[in-house]
């Protein structure tokens, strides 16, 4: 199949879609080199960024994060809890420093990014605890921080989308930490990898989510023989969810040549059907993971609407909060 990718994105193609879950210790290994291969984020607004161990659930001691905070602004500044990807298994604050930097400066926001535990050691509930652990640590500490407890979100891409979903599905189960919004990037939502979109592009060589790579990213975060079964919690796999009612406004984005699009975008449909204010973008000729080309005009265009999205819902003159 030829596949209509943005031209300034398609040379890059090939290279995104060698990158393989079969064998998890070479992938992770495999980051340092991608990570130089990657431009750098140049931000004009000074940033201090700093890294913090906090009181992690009962199945961990701490959690780390790596704080990045405006200094030319002033407070209480609205929180960003940024969830990294990497399909459960790979990924690092490091991966996603350039993201984290550009939120902070371009958003006005204090990002707190999450160094939660990877699959498939740490299988699910490991990182939902963690990450719910380091929300409910910033909307506790909110005063200290010189973050406003009234405009905290949370956010990511890919398997970080997907935990993000699991988060905001928690928290309004358990009565809190408010949030004011939630960014859901390119979104893992759905174990059942039955979405049209999943069947016809996961089964070709597209960048990043092959089935194959799918298959193993789920396998690995919810235990072997899980994956697809009616044991999968909706806190895992948010497209499970029957009740969508009384979460946080969405920020969502999908692309076109993504396995992922479908369940993205039927994530995005649920939430407007149960009244949760839901922004939603599709962008044609977008694979993958593309905005780490950050110079891509397309990948401009993502980035800036997703800075757009999340400035407007953090900045709030009323934080819309559940």
């Amino acid at each position: 199949m030829t596949f209509d990718y943005d031209p300034e994105l398609a040379p890059w193609a090939p290279a995104f879609a060698q990158l393989s879950f079969a064998d998890i210790p070479a992938a992770r290994a495999g980051e340092a080199e991608l990570l130089a291969a990657l431009p750098p984020y140049e931000s004009a607004v000074p940033l201090a960024v700093d890294e913090l161990l906090l009181p992690g659930p009962d199945t961990a001691p701490e959690v780390r994060v790596r704080r990045y905070a405006p200094t030319s602004q002033d407070g209480p500044l609205p929180a960003l809890l940024y969830v990294h990807g990497g399909g459960f298994v790979v990924g690092s604050l490091d991966l996603y420093d350039a993201d984290c930097r550009r939120y902070a400066a371009e958003v006005g926001a204090v990002v707190f990014s999450v160094d939660y535990r990877l699959a498939p050691e740490n299988p699910f509930p490991a990182v939902l605890e963690d990450c719910f652990a380091a929300l409910t640590w910033v909307a506790d500490n909110a005063a200290e921080l010189g973050v406003d407890p009234d405009r905290i979100g949370i956010g990511g891409e890919s398997a970080g989308g997907g935990i993000s979903a699991g988060v905001a599905l928690l928290a309004r189960d358990r009565g809190g930490p408010r949030l004011c919004v939630q960014f859901l990037g390119i979104s893992e939502l759905d174990d059942r990898l039955a979405t049209r979109s999943m069947r016809t592009l996961g089964a070709e060589s597209i960048p990043v989510t092959t089935l194959a790579n799918m298959e193993i990213s789920w396998d690995a975060y919810l235990g072997p023989g899980v994956r697809g079964t009616d044991d999968v919690s909706p806190y895992a796999a948010p497209a499970r969810a029957t009740d969508l009612a009384g979460l946080p406004p969405a920020l969502v984005t999908a692309y076109e040549l993504d396995a992922l699009r479908d369940e993205d975008i039927a994530y995005a449909q649920q939430l407007m059907s149960a009244g949760v204010p839901t922004e939603l973008h599709v962008y044609s000729g977008a694979f993958h993971a593309c905005t780490w080309l950050s110079q891509a005009v397309l990948s401009q265009k993502i980035l800036g609407d997703v800075v757009d999205g999340l400035r407007r819902r953090l900045h709030s003159p009323v934080a819309e909060a559940v």
